[in-house]
């Protein structure tokens, strides 16, 4: 008998390891499931809770079971946290309850029930205010529609009752929807707003107050304004929505969307249907969507409000920064960061770049630094606000690719006055150059980076720039040029023509000596040597010349090679005794 129970037991815990024991209900599941959690037999467990994903339960039923037992929910965080065989199950399971959530919080049919239910019983009234508080954002477009439904006008004041009472998940919908035609609801919004008594709706408030054009919209306006905050009265709409958007870019906890969802809400008001409308977004970016549209405000209160273009900007680099698309409401084709950067001029470019610097965030700074690059002259590039500038500070950001970028931009503006660290910008230039901090950036940007930086470096020796000093990056030049890399090899000798040094000119003649080289190679740097020649006169040594001298006299040479040879020696202007040797080695008597 005793072997026959142990048998049994044996077989049921195969049966439960594999997710097959047939419980009478989703409660036995459930309840077998933290049971056999909460003594530690997780195998048992995992059973139990496979065969509750495999059922497909009904998300708001297995919420029902979770919120009725706390401590089992919080069991089921832990072991979704911590534990190696429960975790997968675990995470299934709430993904199911947060489904659960979702669906009570949402669903258009509980909503509008409970909204029926405010003019019921006192009893139902508390109740539906309840459900309706816990429906949060979600319930104020049911509310407003219901509101502004001529048929249902012995509704309106038990609606307007609650609306208030939603609290602050209420303010982002309700914001949105000041926008609407219907005066008598925009009024109740108004109130709405300043029952709830938060800081968020004071710009919009202010903006009514400024240029609604109901008067009784403008003083309900004032009124909630005073409710909330006096001060504000005194403070413009637009210099209100341009805070509002600092503090969303500076991601304050007050504005944090809802905690429960992996994503966030955005609500837009939609004239043509007068009705509002939301879009999810990810909660990786919600902050910035949101700086971007307070300043969109900023500027519709206030169009020669500029700074808001910066704080516009920064949060749309930051935005991008997340790697992932843009939200659907942006619309196809919507333009990049960069190309809005890049119009947008440098005043406020540098704004953002000094907001950037301040916070230590290297994608923003490095896309406005590249913007720059593009649109900036040199006086532009030294812009101040207040005592700081910008893009000079970047050349000393913790960030490689920064100051990479930030050098470029100066040597392409070419500076024609110093300043504090520009001695910086051909150091940035010439470790850019030998591709330094590959590791940090990648091989491809950093080729990219060294490519770049050799054709600032020219485009400031063809201008013979004062300020930046090249001569610093002539041993990084001279190392490019005996690297077995023929582009860059070619370049580097394009600078060093410049370079009014012996070890510059002597570096032109080696690489274009050296039979290791390309022909293609050779023949440019001999015309580098050419040109460093006709600038500089003759710097090398005469066991440079004398090799000049044995291929340009040679029979056996390249014929190109010899007359790139030769160009060089006309151009180094020797003695005539040298040039007599040279036409008398290939005479016949």
């Amino acid at each position: 008998m005793r072997n026959k129970r142990v048998v049994t037991w044996v077989g049921l815990l195969i049966l439960a390891a594999t997710g097959q024991v047939f419980a009478q209900s989703l409660e036995d599941d459930w309840g077998s499931f933290l049971h056999y959690t909460a003594i530690g037999r997780f195998e048992l467990a995992k059973g139990y809770g496979e065969r509750i994903v495999s059922q497909q339960p009904d998300p708001t039923a297995l919420l029902d079971l979770a919120e009725a037992n706390e401590q089992g929910y919080r069991l089921l965080l832990k072991m979704h946290a911590e534990s190696d065989i429960l975790h997968e199950v675990s995470g299934q399971i709430l993904d199911i309850i947060e489904r659960g959530r979702y669906i009570r919080r949402t669903d258009p049919k509980i909503i509008n029930q409970e909204i029926q239910r405010l003019s019921t019983t006192i009893r139902g009234r508390i109740a539906a205010q309840e459900r309706l508080r816990n429906a949060g954002e979600y319930a104020i477009p049911f509310m407003l529609s219901a509101m502004a439904d001529e048929s249902r006008k012995n509704e309106f004041a038990f609606i307007t009752d609650a609306l208030p009472k939603i609290g602050r998940p209420a303010i982002r919908p309700l914001t949105a929807a000041l926008q609407m035609d219907d005066v008598a609801v925009k009024a109740e919004v108004i109130r709405a707003l300043g029952k709830i008594g938060t800081m968020e709706p004071l710009p919009y408030l202010k903006y009514i107050v400024e240029q609604d054009t109901s008067e009784s919209c403008r003083a309900l306006a004032t009124t909630a304004i005073e409710q909330i905050d006096s001060g504000a009265l005194k403070i413009p709409a637009a210099e209100l929505f341009f805070r509002l958007g600092e503090a969303y870019y500076d991601r304050h906890d007050i504005l944090a969307p809802p905690a429960e969802f992996d994503f966030a809400n955005v609500w837009f008001w939609d004239k043509q249907r007068q009705a509002l409308i939301r879009e999810e977004v990810s909660k990786t970016y919600f902050f910035e969507l949101m700086a971007m549209r307070c300043s969109e405000w900023t500027l519709k209160a206030d169009a020669g409000m500029g700074k808001a273009i910066g704080l516009w900007i920064a949060a749309f680099f930051r935005a991008e920064s997340a790697g992932i698309p843009m939200p659907e409401y942006f619309g196809p084709g919507h333009a990049d960061a960069h190309t809005y950067a890049v119009t947008a001029g440098p005043e406020y470019l540098h704004q953002a770049l000094e907001r950037a610097l301040k916070n230590n965030e290297a994608a923003v700074a490095l896309g406005v630094v590249e913007a720059l690059a593009v649109n900036a002259g040199e006086k532009s590039l030294l812009y101040r606000i207040g005592t700081s500038q910008p893009l000079a500070d970047a050349l000393h950001f913790e960030d490689r690719k920064v100051r990479y970028s930030a050098a470029i931009a100066f040597a392409e503006a070419g500076p024609v006055t110093s300043f504090v660290g520009s001695e910086l910008i051909v150091k940035h230039l010439a470790s850019a150059l030998l591709e330094e901090g590959a590791d940090e950036v990648g091989a491809e940007l950093a080729r990219e980076y060294a490519v770049r930086s050799v054709e600032a470096m020219y485009k400031l020796a063809l201008s013979r720039n004062k300020i930046v000093d090249l001569s610093m990056a002539q041993p990084a030049l001279i190392t490019i040029t005996e690297r077995n890399d023929p582009s860059m090899q070619i370049a580097a000798g394009h600078v060093l023509a410049y370079l009014p040094s012996p070890d510059a000119q002597r570096a032109l003649a080696e690489m274009a000596l050296n039979e290791q080289n390309t022909k293609d190679v050779r023949l440019e740097a001999f015309s580098s040597l050419a040109l460093s020649a006709k600038l500089n006169a003759n710097l090398l040594l005469s066991e440079h010349i004398d090799a000049l001298y044995a291929l340009a006299g040679s029979r056996d040479a390249d014929p190109d090679l010899r007359a790139g040879a030769a160009g060089a020696l006309g151009a180094l202007n020797l003695p005539s005794e040298r040039v007599k040797k040279l036409i008398l080695d290939q005479a016949r008597s």
